[in-house]
């Protein structure tokens, strides 16, 4: 048969469980760091996904070299297109249902701009094609991110950051690019352009360019 403690004795056990459990609390306590709420907020970001530096991190050391180095003559990409050539061949796509985007290099002779769009005429193109040059400020798609292939849909996330590169590097081709280009005096011109375009359209081809050269 047990017998139970003396009741002093019961006494001094709880006494030494509340000691150690206020000793255990105030160690918890003193080792508690109190932040603000910017201070919180701002520990919560820590770490996160920025694609604004991913864009800059890559786009001159990697994307643009990708693209000039790979570009393809406009004509005859599209010459051998039409032939019943494999854009895989020639180009890179974010997924299986997505269309395919081209690094590409073209002169023409630039048209009036009409908003964000220059018009190009270049001669030996199939017929009906209708080219033009993004030149901002407003740069759409994701041609600049996909012509590549370098830029993989499994290296992020979400599709939202993987969107959000795509519109940082826009960004880069505005600022970098195109700031020195004054629509205004383009037109009649001939250009050269190296850059990228997502053929969802076969008669229209909407390029991106990393590099934007007045010839003539």
């Amino acid at each position: 048969m047990s017998l139970s403690p003396p009741p002093r004795r019961r006494l001094y056990v709880r006494l030494a469980g509340a000691v150690i459990a206020l000793v255990v609390v105030g160690t918890a306590i003193a080792s508690t760091k109190v932040l603000s709420v910017e201070q919180a907020a701002e520990a919560s970001q820590a770490g996160a996904f920025e694609p604004k530096d991913y864009a800059a991190e890559h786009f001159e050391d990697d994307i643009v070299p990708a693209i000039t180095d790979n570009a393809v003559d406009l004509v005859t990409l599209l010459t051998d297109l039409a032939g019943g050539a494999e854009e895989a061949d020639f180009g890179n796509s974010a997924g299986s249902s997505s269309a395919y985007s081209f690094p590409v290099t073209l002169t023409g002779i630039a048209g009036a701009p009409n908003g964000s769009i220059l018009p190009v005429t270049i001669e030996g193109l199939p017929e009906g094609t209708v080219v033009q040059v993004q030149i901002g400020p407003a740069i759409n798609g994701t041609a600049i991110r996909d012509a590549t292939g370098t830029v993989k849909f499994n290296d992020f996330t979400n599709q939202l950051e993987f969107q959000e590169v795509a519109t940082e590097f826009n960004t880069l081709v505005k600022d970098q690019v195109l700031s020195d280009v004054d629509p205004a005096t383009l037109e009649g011109k001939t250009i050269t352009v190296t850059g990228a375009f997502t053929r969802v359209n076969p008669a229209l081809v909407s390029v991106v360019p990393v590099e934007f050269e007045v010839t003539q």
